[in-house]
């Protein structure tokens, strides 16, 4: 590195990221060409073998006019699309609350933008994805985390969000259901959320990309926070899980609060989009006919996480336990913490062939737990999470 480097770049990333030391081994193994029985899949377009890629290349030869007529927001045929796809959800949506980006990091960064000035903060959830911290120091936003708390069930500690709330607060982000740990907010959180939110000037901004795939639904599971009024919210979604076309590059928001709170922000995101104009119309031309054909991709994961979670009843009455989900793509497996996650990972690759996640990449608040991933084949899954079970009842 030259001597002036550490000056020429921002601050914002540690732009220095080596692999560790588990990648450059799963890297080796893949080279050698073993056999592996991959459980972190969650690449729908490689998980479905019946991906419908010719019915996508239809949709996209089916357009004929190609004329570029930008609107910030997003065309008003794709935004009704969008509203219309809400409604079959049991959701009302007016077409002009809502603005398109390119994906749903895009909206957290042009959210981030809205919201905050530099050195403003963002609460984030723990454990979740770990990709806020990226995305808030990107655009010069400092992440504070708060605690979902797991006794038999996950819940979300009000408590650790007062706390973590300061005077540079600007939004509460959550994850509704979360990842990995598949759990939805519940009514009363809501409501202390929105609280919350409305006393401190804060915006809630929901990520809501898993909201379609419920393992199972309670009178009290809140699925959105669109048409809450009591503080500013922003519900994100996008085709990448709604659709399972993460290539198709589109997500949206939706701004929901009182209405001279929404509207006001929606005419500030509109300014904002205007200079990055991102989302691109063929996309936005074949929408109505991608979310047709997306409803079938639904189906056919929804099926998949459902055969994937039966075959995890291969693991009552042993040594791992199965953390409880209520939807999402993802299961928490906690295993015998006699050894650490690392060794977890380690031993399963090297000595088993199997490839799982360690908790500690969501910021498990302890050890040791495996993440794996309800969309991976069920030819890897079932025999993989088999492979789990026998380690650990060999301790």
């Amino acid at each position: 590195m030259a001597p002036n480097d550490l000056n020429r770049y921002s601050a914002r990333l540690p732009w220095s990221t080596p692999q560790n030391s588990y990648s450059l081994l799963l890297q080796r193994i893949r080279r050698a060409g073993s056999e592996l029985l991959d459980l972190t899949v969650a690449n729908p377009t490689h998980a479905l073998a019946d991906y419908p890629h010719a019915e996508i290349a239809r949709a996209l030869g089916a357009i004929r006019d190609f004329r570029y007529e930008p609107d910030p927001l997003g065309s008003s045929g794709a935004r009704h699309a969008i509203a219309t796809w809400y409604e079959a959800q049991g959701i009302q949506v007016a077409e002009n609350r809502i603005a398109l980006t390119a994906s749903t990091s895009e909206a957290y960064a042009m959210l981030f933008k809205l919201l905050c000035d530099p050195r403003d903060e963002v609460l984030v959830p723990n454990p979740s994805y770990p990709l806020f911290e990226y995305l808030a120091r990107a655009e010069g936003v400092m992440t504070s985390p708060y605690r979902l708390g797991y006794d038999g069930g996950w819940y979300l500690d009000i408590d650790s969000v007062r706390q973590a709330l300061s005077t540079r607060s600007k939004a509460i982000v959550v994850v509704n259901p979360n990842n990995p740990t598949g759990s939805y907010l519940k009514d009363r959180e809501v409501a202390q959320l929105t609280a919350l939110a409305a006393e401190h000037r804060c915006a809630l901004v929901s990520d809501e990309v898993f909201m379609t795939y419920p393992a199972a639904s309670t009178s009290a599971q809140t699925s959105s926070l669109i048409g809450n009024e009591g503080a500013l919210c922003f519900s994100l979604n996008g085709l990448s899980k709604a659709a399972g076309m993460p290539q198709m590059k589109l997500g949206w928001i939706v701004a929901s609060g009182p209405a001279d709170e929404a509207d006001a922000a929606i005419g500030r995101l509109e300014l904002l989009l205007d200079n990055y104009l991102s989302v691109g119309t063929p996309v936005q031309k074949a929408l109505p006919e991608l979310l047709r054909i997306g409803s079938g991709v639904h189906a056919k994961i929804n099926a998949r996480l459902r055969r994937n979670t039966a075959e995890l009843n291969m693991l009552r009455n042993s040594a791992v336990h199965v953390l409880a989900s209520e939807g999402g793509w993802s299961a928490i497996l906690q295993v015998p913490s006699v050894l650490s996650e690392e060794v977890w990972i380690g031993r399963l690759l090297m000595e088993h062939g199997v490839i799982v996640q360690p908790g500690y990449f969501y910021d498990m608040a302890q050890e040791a737990y495996l993440v794996v991933s309800l969309l991976a084949d069920p030819a890897d899954f079932a025999p993989g999470i088999d492979r789990v079970r026998l380690v650990a009842d060999s301790l």
